[in-house]
C-alpha cells in the first residue's frame, strides 16, 4: 500500500507544481534575467544529467564505452553533423568499444 501512497503524493506533487507555474505573474516572467535563466537551464539541467549518467557509477568516478560515446558526439557536433548522425555515432563508437572488451 506505500507505493500507491508514494504514486498519490507524487501525482499531487506535480499538479502543485504545474499549479505553481500557472501562478506566477506575467509581468515577473518578462524579464530579461528570467528569459535568460528559463533558456539556459533546460539545457544545463540535461548537460548534468548526461554527465552524471555517463561518467558515474554509485558514488564514482568510471570512465567506459559510454565516455567513448560521448567524445564522439562531441566530435560530431563539432563538425556540424545532423542529430541522427550525432546519435547514431555515438552509438557505434559506444558499441564498438564495447565489443572490443572495454
Amino acid at each position: 500500500m506505500t507505493v500507491w501512497i508514494a504514486i498519490g503524493l507524487t501525482v499531487v506533487g506535480c499538479y502543485l507544481v504545474k499549479l505553481l507555474g500557472l501562478l506566477v505573474p506575467a509581468g515577473a516572467l518578462e524579464r530579461p534575467l528570467v528569459q535568460r535563466l528559463a533558456a539556459l537551464l533546460p539545457v544545463a539541467l540535461l548537460a548534468a544529467l548526461t554527465a552524471q549518467q555517463t561518467f558515474g557509477e554509485g558514488s564514482g568516478l568510471v570512465l567506459d564505452a559510454r565516455a567513448a560515446g560521448v567524445a564522439a558526439a562531441a566530435v560530431a557536433l563539432i563538425l556540424r553533423a545532423p542529430f541522427l548522425v550525432v546519435v547514431g555515432a555515438a552509438v557505434a563508437v559506444t558499441a564498438g568499444v564495447r565489443a572490443l572488451g572495454g
